[in-house]
């Protein structure tokens, strides 16, 4: 993935006490854990794509003690934030920080397992369409029959702006970087369905925001 500048309306993250700390990340955990709850499975082993600070997974592992949580990033530094997250949590259920670049072809097929649950939140607005593509067909291959993929963030719904302020976030994300920008939910959904994905449901979240839960069908 190419290292993408991101617009100053984008959530960033700030040292805190020999961490990153992310206030979206803070603000959409327990939505986002309430999600989990309804529709990941209660063991297994799960995939966090992109996971920034940290806050997230330690927030995961804690209400999903029966999955196994391998969580990931591409930044050295977001990848010692997350690890230093799991260590203050003191959950046995949280593995090392792993680097993985999910835009990259090849990666579904690398791992050391497939998995049973992958989640990604806030990133497809930060990347280019042919990026996200990449990413949701290699989730694909990451998934065991029956795995998740629950894709989670700012979404166009039908092609359509839905919010002021989602049509200014939009706006400043595509000035700064063509490439980048809010994805349709339908167009997503198809790119899930060519991936051999089905779509088990689409659950509207806090903030505008979109959820977008899809099932890997059994062969």
């Amino acid at each position: 993935m190419p290292i993408r500048s991101v617009p100053g309306t984008a959530s960033v993250a700030s040292p805190k006490g020999g961490k990153l700390f992310a206030p979206s990340a803070a603000t959409n955990m327990a939505p986002l854990c309430d999600l989990l709850e309804q529709v990941a499975p209660t063991q297994g082993y799960a995939l966090e794509i992109a996971s920034g600070t940290g806050q997230h997974v330690v927030g995961y592992a804690a209400r999903q003690p029966g999955l196994i949580w391998q969580p990931t990033e591409v930044a050295p530094e977001r990848r010692a934030s997350i690890d230093a997250y799991a260590h203050e949590a003191g959950l046995g259920n949280i593995l090392t920080a792993r680097e993985l670049d999910a835009t990259s072809p090849g990666w579904g097929s690398q791992l050391d397992r497939q998995q049973d649950l992958i989640m990604l939140s806030n990133l497809l607005h930060l990347i280019s369409e042919d990026e996200a593509r990449i990413l949701i067909s290699e989730a694909a291959t990451a998934l065991a029959l029956n795995g998740q993929l629950v894709i989670y963030g700012p979404f166009m719904r039908d092609g359509k702006l839905t919010s002021a302020g989602d049509t200014a976030f939009h706006a400043s994300l595509a000035a700064n970087d063509p490439e980048t920008g809010y994805k349709d939910d339908v167009e997503t959904i198809s790119w899930l369905q060519s991936a051999g994905l089905d779509l088990v449901k689409s659950v509207e979240m806090p903030a505008n925001n979109l959820a977008l839960v899809s099932k890997k069908a059994s062969t």
